[in-house]
């Protein structure tokens, strides 16, 4: 995992870094029209959308390189393990090329670190077996600092592509603080993405600064258009 310099990063690098997010229950269909075509455009990492969104994704980003994310067991974990598991698999098999899946929270906190384990552990070999993106989501507001690294050792020994901050609708989002903690954890090659609440450029490159490699938001197109102002490429 390369990690960028955040004082010389392009705009394009920047998009390349974002994973373009609607993840709300509600909306009209060319709010998912929409968004895979700002996706297309800025040529973002991918879009992080719901399951049911899944089928529609992919085909709205067919050619355009940008992948489709499934956010699984969202946005509380607290799916049963064979219920993760089956949405993951049928993620994948609708052509999801990236899965964002919620640790069980509660499981955790009462120390069962067997299940939040497992959990982990299946979702990255199913999503390697099918060359797929594996993310693993903490939502750090509800955790002590011990128990993010608990986690991030977790996703380390299973070999997921990435830990993520959080959902988004938890009751506080990223914080470099939590991002440079799981940098320290995970060490140099996993990736490391904040979610929630990133919706500036400079909230953005606090966050790469401190070992971010992949952003999620829904307002990357205010944040690239951000830096390329910066840039004198606008």
């Amino acid at each position: 995992m390369i990690m960028l310099n955040a004082d010389t990063i392009t705009p394009q690098a920047l998009a390349a870094m974002i994973d373009h997010t609607f993840l709300k229950p509600f909306g009209k269909p060319t709010d998912i029209e929409r968004l895979c075509e700002e996706a297309r455009q800025y040529r973002f990492a991918m879009v992080a959308i719901n399951p049911g969104e899944v089928t529609r994704c992919v085909s709205l980003l067919e050619g355009s390189g940008v992948r489709t994310g499934a956010a699984i067991g969202f946005p509380l974990g607290q799916s049963t393990s064979e219920t993760k598991a089956f949405e993951t698999r049928d993620a994948i098999a609708k052509g999801a090329g990236e899965i964002d899946m919620v640790i069980n929270v509660r499981a955790l906190q009462a120390g069962d670190e067997k299940l939040v384990f497992a959990e982990i552990d299946d979702m990255a070999k199913t999503c390697r077996e099918s060359k797929v993106i594996s993310k693993v989501i903490l939502e750090t507001c509800y955790l002590t600092d011990d128990e993010k690294r608990t986690v991030c050792r977790l996703a380390v020994r299973a070999g997921v592509d990435f830990v993520k901050t959080s959902t988004g609708f938890g009751t506080a989002g990223a914080t470099v603080g939590d991002v440079r903690l799981m940098r320290e954890v995970v060490g140099p090659v996993m990736g490391v993405k904040p979610a929630g609440g990133v919706r500036t450029l400079d909230t953005a490159l606090d966050m790469i600064r401190a070992g971010a490699t992949r952003i999620g938001t829904s307002n990357g197109i205010a944040i690239v258009e951000a830096l390329a102002a910066v840039r004198g490429q606008k």
